[in-house]
């Protein structure tokens, strides 16, 4: 073999290599080789997977903006933020719109990006009250652009945030981000756990009909499956670790400090994000032995407002029809909802009006 031919050759086999790589290699999942990524699951689940698409788990973060561009909000002190669409892109105040935060079933909010970091913009839509209002936490008297946005807070809202590096700043954690790393939404492996191995055992022995290396969430007791709903929906906390960390299985306690310093009273706490402490101070829970958040809430599925469904889980409990104590008649049960968990003001969300969400503290209200 001539020396042109040799070098033909070798660079024949040097393409055949690369393009090998190329394409036995997928990316590796962000949060490691454990994970094998919701993209994985569709093939073997594509109904569940089609369904929970649908759920405002699956959206509590995107890229999708909603909103009415242009749009303006002016604040006490008569300044004005305008939302537009420009050459770059849509902005709020000169900053682009990086993500969104929230499934858009009743608002959104907005990051952007700056100098390694995320920081929430100060004007959020509000679907149900269809405009833009100031963002949950943030004043009405001026604009405030310097709110930055921790790993805790994509912890509950993305299922992993690409984290560059974390530092101590005096008591605080001063944390820089890598720029479009992050995992949209709650996927599948945030409430299974990690699925690598799952999916590597059921391709090597399809005829296998177990799920193996796998968590069912049938399969933990009660207080394991209501921690793992508690792990987002029981307000915010002082986390002891990352949420990353959390795994199935895994005690609430671990991941926060005891809140002693909270209300006292059901009635006392702000029906946002507090779900998991009304819900289990609630009489219906206190009398069942294995309540917990998928008695009443298919995961899987979108059931906003099927008012029909969530009354029929309440008759499997309460079986007579009405009850003796319920002045309506028999089509009351299409609509136990709205009268035992009814939508109440939240003290955390202020606009001009006040802005309604349903109580999870089930029981009986006087109006």
């Amino acid at each position: 073999m001539n020396k042109r031919m040799l070098w033909v050759a070798s660079g024949i086999i040097s393409l055949i290599v690369l393009l090998s790589q190329c394409i036995t290699q997928p990316p590796q999942d962000l949060r490691g080789p454990a994970y094998a990524g919701a993209n994985t699951c569709i093939s073997c689940h594509q109904n569940i997977y089609n369904h929970y698409a649908q759920t405002t788990h699956f959206k509590t973060s995107s890229t999708k903006i909603l909103g009415t561009f242009p749009g303006t909000f002016t604040y006490d002190d008569s300044t004005r933020v305008e939302m537009l669409e420009t050459d770059s892109g849509r902005v709020q105040g000169g900053h682009l719109f990086h993500l969104s935060v929230g499934s858009g079933r009743h608002a959104q909010t907005y990051l952007y990006w700056n100098n390694e970091n995320y920081y929430q913009l100060p004007v959020s839509y509000y679907v149900s009250a269809g405009h833009w209002a100031n963002s949950p936490g943030f004043p009405t008297s001026h604009p405030k652009f310097d709110r930055q946005i921790p790993s805790t807070c994509f912890g509950c809202h993305s299922s992993a945030v690409g984290i560059k590096s974390v530092t101590m700043k005096g008591r605080g954690i001063n944390e820089t981000f890598e720029k479009g790393k992050i995992i949209y939404g709650i996927d599948c492996e945030r409430c299974h756990g990690p699925a690598a191995e799952h999916v590597a055992y059921h391709a090597a022995h399809p005829e296998e009909k177990q799920a193996m290396h796998i968590t069912a969430v049938r399969s933990l007791d009660n207080q394991q499956q209501l921690d793992m709903c508690a792990l987002c929906h029981s307000g915010l906390k002082t986390p002891q670790k990352g949420l990353f960390e959390y795994k199935p299985g895994d005690a609430y306690n671990d991941y926060f400090f005891p809140d002693i310093s909270g209300p006292s009273k059901p009635s006392q706490l702000d029906i946002h994000g507090t779900q998991y402490q009304l819900f289990t101070a609630s009489r219906c829970f206190k009398q069942s032995r294995q309540m917990n958040c998928t008695s009443c809430h298919d995961p899987h599925q979108d059931e906003a407002n099927n008012l029909v469904a969530f009354s029929k889980k309440c008759m499997q409990c309460h079986t007579q029809q009405p009850s003796p104590a319920c002045k309506f008649d028999k089509m009351a049960v299409l609509n136990c909802v709205d009268c035992h968990m009814p939508k109440l003001p939240s003290s955390k969300i202020v606009l001009s009006g006040a802005y309604y969400l349903r109580t999870h503290l089930i029981g009986i209200y006087k109006q």
